[in-house]
């Protein structure tokens, strides 16, 4: 058995995108048109993984070989994911389950009294963990600018003591990137630290917390081709030192006693219990490979953006959702609707006829969603990724412009195919 162990992240190669997934040679025809929600595996991380596994053992708990080796690549996963957002050295990198374990964790580590200034256009995961009389959530903006003027005039009005600001880097609803530069100039100004919700920005950008002047980012490894169920916070460590452990137990503790704890000072104070060393450096190999492909990726999604927004332009009735207008700068997710036509159910027809997945809903951002609705209750969603083709866009539109052919009806309260002739794999068919 062997064991690669080298996870630098090396400089950005050329534009040629060579990234293969896996998934893209399933039996039945598939556009995979919504890596906002998950995206699927990369095919180097499946090989990382299944490396890996012959090795697995408890991390940071065991004299054997195999236990220093699991403990290896877990701690080499830290440097993996400092270097791959351009963290600080004196920052830390804690592993959580996903964007919205990091958020809450970060939550519950803000100190006591703390101000959280964020927009209602966020994504759950970060609108919902923030308690207390302090946290302020600002009106959609209407455009860039007028968000820096509403995060200033938000920070002159907090009281006194600590303030967050929390904001994300791209809209999981409409792929707009925001000015989060300009909005961290601001906070700066106001002794306010800010946290990036990374989510949909780092599969698709390179982030880097010195140049944006962030102080903490979340991101989630399902959302960058490695779903095995890590992701992970990394900021600035006074916070986090200070705050009681996140998850209670073993391997956050330094010493106990039957007169006390002692808990650790490091990142395992806030990762109880058995570390997911599998899906940490499923993670590092993901944020690895990407590293290496940006301008390819980058050149990759910004093409196929502009054929999907050319395309979806030609259906007659179709709205694309904005916040700041068609202009501005956004990675590949378009939301949209179609006059007179339910979102539900023309979902269930793109895959069901056309092979076409995407999502439909309200994308867990039901305030912004709702407002930028206007009216009807659900929207449809395309995201593009590494395995997006000029076929699947193609494939996509062709879809908007058909009429269903087959019969549907609400099951659960989802549409579905009266009769579906789609194969189940075997291990569901034979389950």
């Amino acid at each position: 058995m062997t064991l690669a162990l080298n996870l630098a992240v090396p400089a950005v190669a050329g534009a040629r995108l060579d990234v293969p997934l896996v998934g893209t040679d399933l039996t039945v025809p598939y556009a995979n048109l919504d890596h906002a929600a998950s995206a699927p595996c990369l095919e180097a991380v499946q090989d990382a993984v299944n490396e890996l596994i012959p090795w697995y053992a408890s991390v940071h708990r065991g004299a054997g070989f195999a236990s220093q080796v699991s403990t290896r690549v877990y701690e080499q996963a830290r440097d993996v994911l400092r270097r791959f957002v351009g963290a600080h050295r004196s920052d830390t990198v804690i592993f959580t389950r996903n964007t919205t374990d990091a958020l809450n964790l970060l939550a519950r580590a803000v100190p006591a009294g703390t101000s959280v200034v964020l927009f209602d256009t966020e994504h759950h995961a970060a609108l919902l963990p923030w308690r207390g009389p302090h946290v302020f959530r600002l009106p959609t903006p209407p455009n860039p600018g007028d968000a820096v003027l509403a995060l200033e005039d938000a920070l002159r009005s907090c009281p006194a003591g600590p303030r967050l600001v929390v904001v994300t880097g791209a809209s999981n609803v409409t792929g707009e990137v925001w000015p989060v530069a300009r909005l961290a100039e601001v906070a700066r100004r106001h002794g306010a630290r800010i946290a990036l919700d990374a989510a949909q920005l780092a599969p698709h950008r390179p982030v880097d917390i010195q140049a944006l002047d962030v102080d903490y980012v979340a991101l989630s490894g399902h959302k960058l081709y490695a779903p095995f169920g890590a992701g992970a916070l990394i900021g600035r460590a006074d916070w986090l030192r200070a705050a009681p452990p996140y998850l209670i137990g073993g391997g956050a503790t330094r010493a106990v006693t039957s007169r006390g704890v002692s808990w650790s000072d490091g990142p395992e104070r806030h990762e109880g219990g058995s570390p997911n060393v599998v899906g940490v450096h499923a993670l590092a190999v993901a944020c690895s490979t990407l590293a290496r492909h940006w301008d390819a990726i980058i050149t990759h999604e910004r093409d196929l953006l502009a054929r999907l927004r050319s395309g979806l332009a030609s259906v007659p009735g179709l709205r694309s959702l904005s916040l700041f207008g068609p202009d501005h700068d956004r990675v590949g997710v378009v939301s949209f609707t179609v006059d007179g036509r339910n979102a539900g159910l023309l979902a269930a027809v793109l895959s069901a006829e056309h092979g076409v997945g995407v999502r439909d809903g309200l994308f867990c951002a039901h305030i912004a969603t709702r407002r930028l609705l206007g009216s009807g209750d659900r929207a449809l969603r395309a995201s593009l990724g590494l395995g997006s083709t000029a076929e699947h866009v193609d494939r996509l539109i062709a879809g908007l412009h058909d009429e269903p052919r087959w019969d549907y009806a609400l099951v659960d309260g989802r549409w579905a195919p009266s009769a579906d002739s789609r194969p189940l794999p075997p291990f569901i068919a034979n389950a």
